[in-house]
């Protein structure tokens, strides 16, 4: 039998509170963030703070940031003006919210991005942080987004990439058999059990490693247990081949609408927490919002074998 060992979350107190902590700036992508996270709270007793990161002006100065400016004057002034626009655009966007009741409040930080919105998430203690999908604005990075690349390895808790504002009708999960996955659905479970939408639960036998047959139909009863016991009926799938490769086609096959998977499968020491490669893989591939989930780093977590699964 698996033993419940995951995130602390308000969401798990028996009165649906989630406190949501999601990044903003001008940019379409992240005000999308932020109405498409009041959409998913329509149903619970929630809070939402909708955190924008000031660049540091002395820092950007003193890199020369302020070139085409005329004085370091001028500099401070347009990045101040820029700063003012940004929160006004964000307390507009924060009427969505308080549009469905739900508490919603802009929160300022200064400094690097992907630091502050770390710090801001454990300091606060919020169940989730949203990332809009990279575009024109101080999230963009390489490839996936420097910014969001640096949240998701070093993130306490979920992390959740939008990338476009869609009603969620169909959910797929990715499941290994760890008590990260069992974390997942857990969260899933309970955060849409009044929504009720199509949970698929996907597991790939995966042939690189020689899993057997026995570890994947046990993972499959184990993760149609846990989510049935939110009054889902999973539709359950198993493939056989590479881990991310299958979980790419099952979503271009039936378009779901959002993802969901746990960070790593594996036990990890908290010297070791970051994100595995697998999972970060699909977060950079897919084209669908994705729904990370981890549990705290001073928890220990089980590993398959302690789980009660036999090794694959």
């Amino acid at each position: 039998m698996i033993q419940a060992n995951c995130h602390h979350s308000h969401l798990y107190d028996g009165g649906m509170r989630m406190r949501i902590l999601v990044a903003v700036d001008r940019d379409e992508e992240s005000q999308m963030a932020l109405r498409y996270t009041c959409h998913l709270l329509e149903h619970f007793e929630a809070h939402v703070d909708a955190l924008y990161v000031k660049p540091d002006v002395a820092q950007a100065g003193a890199e020369g940031a302020y070139a085409p400016f005329t004085t370091p004057q001028d500099f401070h002034a347009a990045m101040e003006a820029e700063a003012q626009r940004t929160l006004e655009a964000v307390i507009e966007t924060c009427e969505v919210c308080l549009g469905a009741k739900i508490p919603c409040e802009p929160v300022v930080a200064v400094g690097d991005p992907a630091e502050e919105i770390l710090r801001v998430a454990d300091e606060g203690n919020y169940d989730m942080i949203v990332l809009g999908s990279q575009g024109r604005s101080s999230l963009r990075g390489l490839l996936l987004g420097a910014v969001h690349a640096k949240i998701l390895h070093h993130a306490r808790r979920p992390v959740l990439i939008l990338r476009n504002f869609r009603p969620v009708r169909k959910i797929l999960v990715a499941y290994r058999g760890s008590e990260c996955d069992q974390g997942a659905l857990r969260f899933v479970g309970r955060l849409f059990q009044k929504k009720k939408p199509e949970i698929s639960i996907v597991h790939v036998q995966e042939t690189k490693i020689a899993e057997s047959d026995k570890y994947a139909k046990q993972c499959v009863e184990d993760a149609e247990r846990t989510i049935r016991g939110f009054g889902f009926s999973p539709v359950l799938v198993t493939a056989q081949g590479d881990f991310v490769d299958e979980l790419l086609k099952a979503v271009t096959v039936k378009r779901f609408d959002l993802i969901v998977l746990g960070a790593h499968w594996q036990k990890r020491s908290k010297y070791l927490a970051m994100i595995s490669d697998e999972a970060l893989d699909l977060v950079r591939l897919t084209n669908r919002p994705v729904l990370v989930f981890r549990e705290p780093l001073d928890e220990p977590a089980f590993s398959p074998k302690e789980q009660g699964i036999q090794e694959r």
